[in-house]
């Protein structure tokens, strides 16, 4: 019987002549079986939704997807498995009130003004004059403005004044805080008790409000969580018919932490791990929300936290796993959070180390939405979604660390040269750093081993980078007083 040599797997095998047809037949099938399993994404309706769930002082290493070995966060590990979970994902800032600037914005908090005046207090506090400069454009503004239904749930932490409002800045309707739940304290609460592990229930005078009026003051902070989820899953049902944009930003695991009778004291990591598997099991019950009422293949969810932790709460202030320090510096610990995207039928699920941040969001959220800024706007952020639904590479761009209204660092790829380092927290200063350190952070994600010497021209490209960066940009007033 005559043979003919083919070209497959393994190589050089020589089949019959006659058999040929036959096994071209299981080639195409086995081919056709490999298309059919490929991922095809489901064609994307108009308007999509968009669902933000941002968490208070969580660590980079808090949640099971992220290595955490005592905190259990299922619903959280399966969003992870069924979309993009990030490995280098950033907060636009490294405390709260830039970070929620800069996520609601895409722009660097400096350029809205959203950093330390003559005071040097870096959040807004209860007594603070200032806010989200009205002429700022949000996220809830560009959406509301196509027609979205907008509701902003949990803190806000972005003014109080008129301007600065929720309803101000574009949400149809708010269910929350007005700032941190640890402010407002009750006069006479000891000094440090919103680290402790059972804090008084009446400690703080926090009110929740609907839509700039008091509901409740003070409230039951064990009810936050349950009352928040309640809150967006009435949003969800009640505009399945339309477009809708949900801004979910919980309370916790900022101090003073709490957790409902039903998560208190059920988890390996005390009382933060308690309130960390409440918002696990609230993010369950958003996405299965949306999966019954057939809204998950055309909902963007975007889970991811305001800041790393704050590691001067020791065992209330959570883990950056192997990065170094957290909450309020610019090291690595301080800024990469976790950060999940999730759309099914769309998104195929995998893990990225491309470098992205909260500033990324809007520009994506302006493309699949058809929505426009306002002319003259400068957004630092990048459009991802190439990245999400193409899965193609993003280009190098720099991304730039800053420490309220000074640059601390920049990370161009791989590489991230710190200027500037200080502790989150605490009496150390600033260390100036001539030349600047380098690090490798895909080798050194602890930013341990200074590679600058070795690479001198890496140090000069990311210089001139911050260069150009600085000569564009045109700082606001200070609005932290």
């Amino acid at each position: 019987m005559e043979s003919v040599e083919v070209k497959s797997y393994p190589p050089n095998r020589t089949i019959p002549k006659d058999l040929l047809p036959h096994r071209m037949k299981q080639i195409l099938a086995f081919a056709l079986a490999v298309v059919t399993c490929c991922y095809t994404p489901i064609a994307l309706r108009a308007a999509p939704n968009i669902v933000i769930l941002f968490a208070d002082d969580l660590g980079y290493g808090d949640l099971g997807c992220y290595g955490s070995p005592t905190i259990r966060t299922p619903h959280l590990d399966r969003m992870a498995a069924e979309g993009i979970r990030f490995t280098d994902f950033y907060s636009a800032s490294e405390v709260c009130t830039p970070s929620r600037a800069g996520l609601l914005t895409g722009r660097y908090p400096i350029r809205s003004g959203m950093v330390p005046g003559p005071t040097g207090r870096r959040v807004l506090f209860p007594d603070s004059a200032g806010g989200l400069p009205a002429n700022e454009t949000t996220i809830a503004e560009v959406l509301q403005a196509k027609g979205y239904a907008t509701h902003h749930v949990g803190k806000w932490h972005l003014g109080i004044h008129p301007g600065s409002r929720p309803q101000d800045q574009g949400f149809d309707h708010s269910f929350g805080f007005p700032y941190s739940n640890d402010m407002d304290p009750i006069p006479g609460l000891a000094k440090g008790s919103s680290g402790l592990a059972d804090p008084p229930l009446d400690g703080w005078n926090v009110p929740l409000m609907r839509d700039g009026k008091i509901l409740e003051q003070p409230v039951d902070q064990r009810t936050l969580t349950k009352r928040y989820t309640e809150e967006a899953v009435t949003f969800l049902r009640e505009n399945k018919e339309r477009p809708f944009f949900l801004y979910l930003a919980h309370s916790f695991p900022h101090v003073p932490l709490f957790a409902s009778d039903e998560y208190r004291g059920k988890s390996r990591g005390g009382i933060y791990g308690d309130a960390v598997e409440e918002i696990d099991g609230s993010t369950g019950t958003i996405l299965d929300t949306l999966r019954e009422e057939g809204l998950a293949e055309n909902t963007l969810v975007l889970f991811t936290s305001d800041n790393g932790p704050w590691l001067t709460m020791h065992a209330q202030g959570g883990s950056a796993g192997p990065l170094t320090d957290g909450k309020g510096s610019t090291w690595e610990g301080g800024m990469r959070v976790p950060g999940i995207l999730w759309m099914p039928g769309q998104i195929e699920p995998r893990v990225s180390s491309a470098p992205v941040s909260t500033l990324d969001i809007l520009p994506t959220v302006l493309n699949m939405a058809k929505a426009e800024v306002p002319n003259g706007t400068i957004l630092d952020g990048q459009d991802l979604t190439p990245l999400l639904f193409d899965g193609k590479t993003l280009p190098d761009r720099p991304f730039f660390y800053y420490r309220g209204n000074e640059l601390y660092a920049c990370r161009i790829g791989e590489w991230k040269a710190n200027f500037v380092t200080r502790t989150g927290y605490g009496p150390e200063r600033a260390v100036v750093h001539q030349p600047p350190l380098l690090h490798h952070l895909g080798l050194d994600s602890g930013e341990i081993r200074d590679l600058g010497s070795q690479h001198p021209e890496i140090l000069t490209t990311i210089q001139e980078a911050v260069e150009r960066h600085r000569a564009g940009v045109v700082p606001a007033v200070a609005q932290l007083p």
